[in-house]
């Protein structure tokens, strides 16, 4: 899903953290923090993720969103979903069963939830990510990475064949 504005937090020069995952991102601030002493990204590491979108109305809190919990899905989730869909090409269908060998924690009715969710969302956002600022590519798999990707940006948000099976 994602909170990524068509031309808006998007649009720079460069886009040098954009297509690394949350995940790798928090290492690396943590490496930092850690060999190079830089103490003030503890506030950083420990801040629950939010795109800060409503204002704040509880002063006492930083925030009252919280992406994870408004996507239904955690970032590493969201990181596995990604891999499955733009390296293995993966569909509902296919990324459901790869998903029921790899998240052993979940019931197949709690995977099946979230991959409508990812599909639906994923559908509705997808033409966001077709006009994307250039940015570093270290690795397979990037969430703005579109160099490689020949994937239709419109679709049809029910899957109705997909999610039927």
């Amino acid at each position: 899903r994602g909170y990524m504005t068509k031309y808006d937090c998007s649009s720079a020069d460069i886009n040098p953290i954009g297509c690394i995952n949350k995940r790798d991102l928090k290492s690396f601030l943590a490496y930092a923090k850690e060999h190079f002493g830089y103490h003030s990204l503890e506030s950083i590491l420990e801040a629950q993720p939010c795109a800060e979108l409503r204002p704040i109305e509880d002063k006492t809190k930083d925030s009252t969103q919280n992406d994870e919990e408004e996507m239904g899905m955690t970032y590493d989730e969201l990181d596995q979903f990604g891999k499955l869909r733009k390296i293995k090409g993966c569909g509902p269908v296919s990324m459901f069963s790869e998903l029921l060998q790899i998240w052993k924690h979940l019931t197949p009715e709690e995977i099946a939830v979230k991959v409508k969710r990812f599909f639906f969302y994923y559908s509705v956002n997808r033409h966001k990510a077709t006009t994307i600022t250039p940015a570093y590519f270290a690795e397979d798999y990037g969430t703005d990475d579109n160099r490689f990707d020949h994937r239709q940006f419109l679709y049809n948000v029910k899957w109705d064949y997909q999610f039927k099976k």
